[in-house]
């Protein structure tokens, strides 16, 4: 079964709620699509969200990438062989990984699709069903416990608290909303590389036991100053823009482990295969995995679940990242319920046109 078309595309899906992170403020979003269709009319579809300050990718750089070497790699080829096509757009596409997670997610969608399968079960499903966190951007702690609030009566449970400009009202906020909510919420923190060494430890001794993880406390390339940190503080933290490619990953294999978790991101490791490849490393070494995302269409956010649903060192979900948009060119892909996310019975990735 050959690949007739390939259709590639780019998206502005806007934000109902601008965020402000660390290093800056978001209030809009570019997807990238990729649609592969077969001979027979089988359609498998991806995106992509570049990242500039991550991966140092533009939404330019991407559609370029795909242009110039989707055809060649895809056209007429069997997708009995994906695997093999896999590898080569590994290759050719190296150098921009969102623009590799969409084609990938697209391949892994036609392929489930072909099967009959939803693309979890083609993978291998170890979990059913997993709760996702939800993300309050840094603001006031004011504003913090309103959003905090709304998440509660819409059923989420998990809020990760982004964090990094201010040490000193991070820990405000963290210990008003334990007072707020207590045992109604569970709190992860995300400081997107804003502390340094003494900052982290400051904020360790005053939060600890209230959140569950620390993302990303230093700038990513100080391994050497998280390998000074005590094991039980490298345990709760997670590596989120240290972690790339499966490439980068061997470094932070090495003992002492930096990070006790790996947050895997199709957008930065380059789609569902290079983000297995990183969960089975995960896996060996007794590395807790999240499963996270940047604003991304339902179409990324859903491979990312069906990746996640079938890794065994899966032990978190923060895939909120379609939530906020104001519009998005799927429907379906997963269900959600009081905060945990399942995929559909559908083949491939469950996600319909709009």
């Amino acid at each position: 079964m050959k690949i007739k078309n390939i259709t590639i595309w780019k998206e502005d899906l806007e934000l109902t709620r601008p965020y402000t992170i660390a290093y800056e403020t978001i209030s809009s979003v570019e997807n990238l699509f990729v649609s592969l269709e077969t001979e027979n009319g089988i359609i498998g579809i991806g995106a992509g969200s570049p990242s500039e300050d991550v991966t140092g990718e533009s939404i330019t750089s991407c559609e370029k990438a795909l242009t110039d070497n989707l055809e060649s790699i895809l056209s007429g080829k069997d997708i009995r062989y994906s695997r093999s096509l896999l590898k080569q757009l590994n290759i050719a596409l190296t150098d921009t990984p969102a623009a590799m997670a969409a084609a990938d997610i697209a391949l892994h969608d036609l392929m489930a699709r072909t099967m009959g399968l939803p693309l979890t079960d083609l993978l291998g499903r170890v979990h059913k069903s997993l709760p996702t966190s939800i993300t309050i951007g840094i603001m006031p702690v004011k504003e913090t416990l309103e959003e905090a609030r709304e998440y509660l009566a819409n059923g989420f449970s998990i809020l990760k608290i982004k964090t990094g400009l201010d040490v000193a009202e991070d820990i405000e906020r963290i210990l008003k909303l334990n007072e707020t909510f207590k045992q109604a919420i569970y709190m992860r923190v995300d400081a997107n590389q804003g502390y340094g060494l003494k900052e982290l430890h400051h904020f360790y001794e005053k939060t600890s036991g209230l959140v569950e993880f620390i993302e990303q406390p230093l700038p990513a390339k100080n391994l050497s100053g998280m390998r000074t940190l005590p094991d039980h503080i490298r345990r709760i933290c997670a590596a989120d823009e240290s972690l790339l490619r499966p490439e980068s990953t061997i470094g932070l294999l090495t003992r002492p482990q930096p990070f006790g978790i790996f947050n895997i991101k199709l957008m930065k490791c380059g789609g569902i295969g290079p983000g297995m490849d990183i969960a089975t490393m995960a896996e060996h070494a007794g590395i807790d995995l999240m499963w996270g995302c940047m604003d991304e269409s339902i179409v990324s956010i859903t491979g990312a679940l069906h990746a996640a649903l079938a890794s065994r060192a899966t032990t978190y979900l923060d895939l909120d990242g379609s939530l906020d948009l104001a519009r998005d060119i799927v429907s379906g892909g997963f269900i959600m319920e009081n905060g945990w996310l399942k995929t559909t019975d559908q083949p491939g990735l469950g996600v319909t046109r709009i």
